[in-house]
């Protein structure tokens, strides 16, 4: 009898973190000066946009950076998405990787979506993402335009999320025009909550660097 009831308590503690693992979710914490963010990661729909950025978080290449853009919506008061990651520091990005389109991952962008930003190039992602506040259509697949990399959701801290997409912004060009944050939130760390951490192995020059 002890022993049965032993083993319900253990499953009743795995519980959560067994369910994510079939689902094939990955759990992140992002720690910002605006407040914390959760994300739910979807390893099994987005496996390639996932990978990549749990190697960041791995790697501690998220920690130390800033979300810098605020793309509010003229249209919808209140939505439109932020931006963070390593912008443009070669020093903390890892190699592009191939764009994984709402087409074939079902997944879309939805309120509270994480996604992954890329240039003009499908497999131009390294280590910028974007998070939505309230639907974003217009970033899913559709004929002639292969959309972004949908690959996950925010679930905790989208009052944190709201709060850095009210940031006085400005600056910027072309689609940026006006959309730069003018004092840039910062990313203090990112932390994986489940699963085994995979770094990529990969030089931290922005360290090395740091550290001379």
């Amino acid at each position: 009898m002890r022993s049965t009831l032993a083993a319900i308590c253990v499953a009743m503690l795995a519980g959560p973190a067994a369910a994510a693992e079939r689902a094939g979710l990955v759990h992140v914490r992002l720690e910002t000066s605006a407040g914390p963010i959760t994300l739910a990661l979807d390893a099994r729909r987005a496996p390639i946009t996932t990978a990549n950025f749990m190697a960041y978080v791995d790697d501690g290449r998220f920690d130390g950076t800033v979300f810098y853009r605020a793309a509010r919506s003229k249209a919808r008061p209140g939505a439109g998405f932020v931006q963070g990651g390593v912008r443009t520091d070669l020093r903390r990005a890892l190699p592009p990787i191939d764009l994984e389109p709402t087409s074939r991952t079902g997944l879309r962008h939805l309120d509270a979506t994480v996604s992954m930003a890329h240039g003009t190039f499908d497999a131009s992602a390294t280590g910028n993402f974007v998070l939505t506040v309230g639907p974003s259509p217009q970033m899913d697949a559709r004929p002639g335009f292969t959309g972004y990399a949908a690959f996950g959701r925010v679930t905790g801290g989208m009052d944190a999320v709201r709060r850095i997409l009210a940031q006085p912004s400005g600056g910027g060009s072309g689609v940026m025009r006006g959309q730069m944050i003018l004092r840039p939130v910062r990313i203090v760390r990112a932390v994986r909550l489940d699963g085994v951490a995979k770094p990529s192995g990969r030089p931290k020059v922005w360290l090395i660097l740091r550290g001379s």
